[in-house]
């Protein structure tokens, strides 16, 4: 991937796209494409068609997705499998239509079984039940893995497909309702500090574990894979190190400086008990990360401060 390829970053104002736009400029990347929402809407085939008919991109990076944390994967199954499994299914094949050198498509680690081993490898795809709770944003990216296999294999593209761990990071959600846990806490944990509550509640035992990677290293990770990585099968990014959500819950609640208690409401699910990825395969290749998940959620706290400030 040369320095004046031309690069198409889908989702580039989300928490991984912006990420990646982040990364590829810093290291020199100056014909970079992206489109808004509004701009390109991905669930529309012929509009899509009709970009990479203008664009002709030579590297694709298929960060566009509609994501949310437990409640709203929950809650919304059918907008959670329908916009994904079609705006994957239209960059995709336009990618195909269109002869893209190379086009990296981004999972996510709830595509491994429920109750898979720890820590979970490639191979444990398609080996057991799903999550009930975020099946549906599941059973889309396990279509996309597959599509990508497929065109692989009938057509001789280039896609690979990389499954990253939980992310956190500047640009994410901190809508309560809808985020992932970390924006969740600091959110919580900021505005129990600013209006002296004596108390912050957090769903479900604090026992399931996690592992979360800043999305700085995932960006940096998704260069490298488009730069080193050429398989068929699919690779897990992650730290291969995880905490429980109580110890995340304490870890919030000393960066943000906040003196009250911690309690845990049991009638809320805990969703999978481990989500620990074996990281051994993108280790062998050369790539680490390199974020303390402490010193990335003072960044990101920063960050969410910065903004509440404008």
């Amino acid at each position: 991937m040369n320095k004046d390829a031309k690069i198409y970053i889908a989702g580039h104002r989300g928490l991984v796209g912006s990420a990646i736009k982040r990364k590829l400029e810093q290291n020199g990347y100056q014909r970079l494409v992206y489109r808004t929402s509004k701009e390109l809407d991905l669930r529309n085939q012929q509009a899509v068609e009709d970009f990479f008919q203008t664009e002709n991109p030579e590297y694709v990076f298929l960060a566009a997705a509609k994501v949310g944390g437990i409640h709203a994967n929950n809650s919304y199954p059918a907008n959670f499998i329908y916009d994904n499994l079609i705006m994957q299914t239209n960059v995709i094949h336009a990618a195909f239509r269109h002869g893209v050198k190379k086009l990296l498509f981004l999972g996510s680690s709830c595509i491994y079984p429920k109750f898979a081993p720890q820590p979970m490898k490639e191979d444990d795809l398609l080996t057991g039940i799903l999550e009930p709770t975020n099946e549906s944003y599941a059973i889309a990216k396990i279509a996309g893995i597959k599509m990508c296999q497929a065109y692989n294999r009938q057509y001789g593209t280039n896609f690979i497909c990389a499954m990253p761990t939980n992310l956190y990071g500047p640009y994410d959600n901190f809508d309560l309702e809808n985020s992932h846990v970390v924006p969740a806490l600091l959110r919580k944990f900021h505005e129990a500090k600013v209006q002296i509550k004596a108390t912050v509640t957090v769903w479900g035992t604090g026992k399931p574990k996690r592992e979360f990677l800043h999305v700085n290293d995932l960006a940096d990770a998704c260069h490298f894979l488009m730069q080193h990585y050429q398989d068929n099968e699919i690779i897990n990014i992650g730290t291969g190190k995880e905490l429980s959500i109580r110890e995340l819950a304490q870890m919030v609640k000393e960066v943000v400086n906040y003196q009250g208690e911690i309690v845990f409401d049991t009638s809320m699910p805990d969703g999978t008990p481990r989500k620990l990825l074996e990281v051994f395969k993108i280790n062998r290749l050369g790539w680490q990360s390199k974020i303390s998940l402490k010193e990335g959620i003072k960044q990101t706290y920063q960050w969410y401060i910065s903004q509440m400030n404008f």
